[in-house]
This record gives C-alpha cells, sequence and structure tokens, in this order.
C-alpha cells in the first residue's frame, strides 16, 4: 500500500482518540466552514462542501454543529475568517511534506509549523519546492470484509483508478478529485462498507523507509504537524514497507 494511504488509514483508526480531545471535531468544522464560504452552502452545487459535510458525518460531528459551520461559512452566522495557506519542507531521509493548513493568523501558523519541522529535525522548503511531488487525489476506505475481487470491480466500475490495502485492514480506493461523491456513492449502492471518504494529495514518486529507525523520525514529524490546531492535512512521498508499519502502530 502507498504512502498516503497507509497514513490515511492510520489517521482513521486513531480519530476516536482525536474526537475525545476535541481536535478531530474543530479541524473538521473549520473545513466545512471553508468550503461553504468557497462555495456556497447548497450541496448539491458544491462538491467540496459536500465532501467536507460527508467526512465530519462520517465522524460522527452532529448534525446540527455541521450546519451552523455552514451558515457561518455563508454569512448567516458571525465567524472566523479563515484563510487556506500550505507550507512545503523535508523530514529525514529526504521525505517530502507537504502540509495545509486553515488559519486566521498567519504569522503563529508560520511560527507553528516552522518550530515543529526544526524541533524534530525537518526543515521548511520555499514555494514550490515539494508541491510538484504530488497530485490531488480523491480517497475512499473501505471496510475489508469486502473481497479484493468485488472491491475492484465495484471501484473501477464507478470510475475509481486505483485500489489497494485489505489483508485484514481498509482497502484504500482513488480517484480523480471530482469524481470522489459519485465513486463513494456507487461503491455504497454496491453495498460496500465506505468508512471514509476526503481529498488527498499523492505522491507521483515515493522514498522507500525499509527500517524502523528510517521511518520513527518521519513518522514522528508528520504527527507532530498533524497535532498543530491550524493543520489539516499532512502529506508525505515516503513508502514505509508494511513489517516496519506494522512495527510502528505496535
Amino acid at each position: 500500500m502507498s504512502g498516503h494511504s497507509k497514513w490515511a488509514t492510520i489517521k482513521h483508526k486513531k480519530g476516536a482518540a482525536d474526537a475525545k480531545r476535541g481536535k478531530l471535531f474543530a479541524k473538521l468544522i473549520r473545513q466545512v466552514e471553508v468550503a461553504a464560504r468557497n462555495g456556497g452552502g447548497d450541496l448539491d452545487s458544491n462538491a467540496t462542501l459536500r465532501t467536507m459535510y460527508q467526512k465530519a458525518r462520517d465522524a460522527s460531528v452532529p448534525l446540527d454543529t455541521i450546519d451552523r459551520a455552514v451558515k457561518r461559512g455563508t454569512g448567516e452566522l458571525e465567524g472566523v475568517n479563515y484563510e487556506e495557506v500550505t507550507y512545503e519542507g523535508y523530514g529525514s531521509a529526504g521525505v517530502a511534506l507537504f502540509v495545509e493548513a486553515l488559519t486566521d493568523n498567519r504569522n503563529r501558523t508560520g511560527s507553528d509549523v516552522r518550530s515543529t519541522f526544526s524541533k524534530l529535525g525537518g526543515s521548511l522548503a520555499e514555494p514550490g519546492a515539494v508541491a510538484w511531488q504530488f497530485e490531488r487525489r480523491g480517497l475512499v476506505l473501505l471496510g475489508a470484509s469486502v473481497s479484493e475481487d468485488d472491491v475492484m470491480e465495484a471501484a473501477l466500475e464507478a470510475g475509481a483508478e486505483d485500489v489497494s490495502g485489505g489483508d485484514g485492514d481498509l482497502w484504500s480506493v482513488t480517484c480523480e478529485p471530482a469524481e470522489l461523491n459519485s465513486v463513494r456513492e456507487a461503491l455504497e449502492g454496491a453495498g460496500m462498507p465506505v468508512e471514509s471518504s476526503d481529498l488527498t494529495m499523492v505522491a507521483t514518486s515515493t522514498v522507500e523507509l525499509t527500517s524502523a529507525e528510517d521511518a520513527k523520525p518521519v513518522i514522528r514529524l508528520l504527527e507532530a504537524l498533524d497535532d498543530l490546531d491550524d493543520v489539516q492535512h499532512v502529506h508525505m512521498n515516503a513508502d514505509i514497507a508494511d513489517d516496519v508499519m506494522a512495527d510502528l502502530q505496535d
């Protein structure tokens, strides 16, 4: 399984713990609000909002909380004006990291991200140094109870590009960003146990990490960045060997 899919699976598994701390809910609500501000509050005409709305529902964010976020985004309720910013950098072993944030204070967020890179052995790069190594894609996670043949048939027929995972874990289905909602709907319509769906960044080439010694500092930096309040997503181009990934989760 590629690096982005492995990390998405780990994040999905630890989502319950994040929710208990309130961080996951806060980040999802912010994403809904920004999507509504950028494209309006109509789920039918705003595909990004529909994706973020469903993502929040998958995480069990209360419906009235999501609806208030939409209204703040459209201006019906007073809210904070969040700005989308990205940061690019490198971790150990030359692993590229692409960080997406929503902030109401660029200076604060930039300082937090810079400090985290510095403390954990990484380094910030100039804009554009890392972004070219990633492509925006839709990602649907499915329960592993479905057979590979059934997943492949349903996913590819729905317009997906790739299926990976399984082996007692989640299936990862990737697709074009514009096809995310239709692919999810088709998989659900086929009776597939959809766990979540989201927009992500997929690395076009990867750095292989075959030992825990190489992988641990990368994961440590990734998790520290992801734990920052303003950071919404952290993407990497590391491809961590399955046995190493299993050791890291123990």
